[in-house]
């Protein structure tokens, strides 16, 4: 995926619920990198399949694995445990709170490789430490923005510096819709489709509006005007200066897309000038892009009343054209009678 966590990062910031407890090569954490978020069992390999091991993985150690190896003597534990490419291991993780061979925790002790135990048991724990892997090694990039939650969807607003983003923000925080990030907003690729947004931890919940100073929107609005946690994000908008607005979209057929991190995101210029009531447009837009979700689009509804009224203006012509030609057609057909009777 591009990104890597060390180990000492990982036990740092691990969900409480693990109870993490490193019971052997603690002093080399921060030299073992974790890159993939997937986990692997350690079974194949101890019993010789030392070729199914992934680096840079989590390994787990769970009661089969225990239960294999106290069926060993003790030269035979040492034997599977030295067979292991122990430089390839980020780290293992004892789960359902067992106590490994004394071989085993000598064995990673000399060789600097982190074990750590947690009290949770194998399926769980793996659920959780993937869960955390897939947000800390998910891809990302600061964007200078906006993040709100507005009608259930996160909207990103963007636009140069001193455009009135924030003072944007803060209007439509008044109308009752929810604050995620101001400023700078960390952008994540959590799935192949999906990205999520959120605020760094020094500014959650505070804006910044100039002649103001920096303020605390939970604080002057409550708790609900505040999205806590990563939102997905599901709109972009661009503020523009109107005279530096270029391929302004007047009827809307065209929809648009912003890529970020690979992701396809649908987008919105707005062209900004003094007057233009901004929070209505982003409000509208949002609103725009919800009715489209749902099949319903006025550009092409305009189109289509258009085409049938070019259509419904043509018919009378139609039927004239129509009526003249039998006209000239009964016509013709009288003075062939009338020469044929001389």
């Amino acid at each position: 995926m591009g990104s890597a966590i060390t180990v000492s990062d990982f036990l740092a910031h691990a969900p409480a619920r693990l109870e993490l407890r490193v019971l052997a090569g603690g002093e080399r954490t921060a030299g073992r990198r974790i890159d993939s978020p997937r986990i692997q069992k350690l079974g194949l390999a101890l019993a010789g399949f030392t070729n199914y091991i992934h680096p840079g993985r989590v390994q787990i150690v769970g009661q089969s694995e225990i239960w294999y190896l106290s069926q060993l003597s003790s030269d035979r534990r040492r034997e599977a445990i030295r067979n292991l490419a122990l430089d390839k291991i980020a780290c293992v993780l004892i789960t359902k709170g067992l106590m490994p061979p004394t071989e085993l925790i000598e064995t990673a002790t000399h060789a600097g490789l982190p074990l750590i135990q947690t009290p949770l048991v194998s399926s769980i724990a793996i659920s959780v430490v993937t869960d955390f892997l897939q947000e800390a090694l998910a891809p990302r990039e600061i964007r200078h923005g906006v993040l709100l939650d507005l009608y259930g969807l996160g909207v990103l607003v963007e636009g140069q510096s001193g455009i009135g983003k924030s003072e944007c923000a803060l209007d439509l925080v008044g109308r009752g819709h929810r604050l995620v990030a101001d400023d700078l907003v960390e952008v994540r690729r959590t799935a192949p489709a999906r990205l999520t947004g959120s605020a760094p931890e020094l500014l959650r919940e505070l804006m910044e509006i100039r002649g103001l100073g920096i303020i605390n929107i939970r604080e002057l609005f409550g708790v609900s005007a505040v999205f806590v946690g990563p939102k997905a994000i599901n709109l972009s908008i661009r503020l523009e200066r109107w005279k530096e607005a270029r391929e302004v979209e007047r009827l809307g057929l065209d929809v648009r897309t912003l890529d970020l991190l690979g992701v396809e995101i649908p987008h919105v210029l707005l062209p900004v000038s003094p007057g233009r009531n901004l929070a209505t447009l982003v409000e509208t837009a949002v609103r725009v892009h919800l009715l489209r979700m749902r099949g319903y689009n006025a550009a092409q509804r305009f189109v289509a009343r258009h085409d049938e009224m070019i259509r419904a203006a043509d018919r009378p012509s139609a039927r004239a054209s129509s009526a003249v030609a039998e006209e000239a057609a009964s016509e013709g057909s009288s003075d062939e009678r009338e020469e044929t009777r001389r």
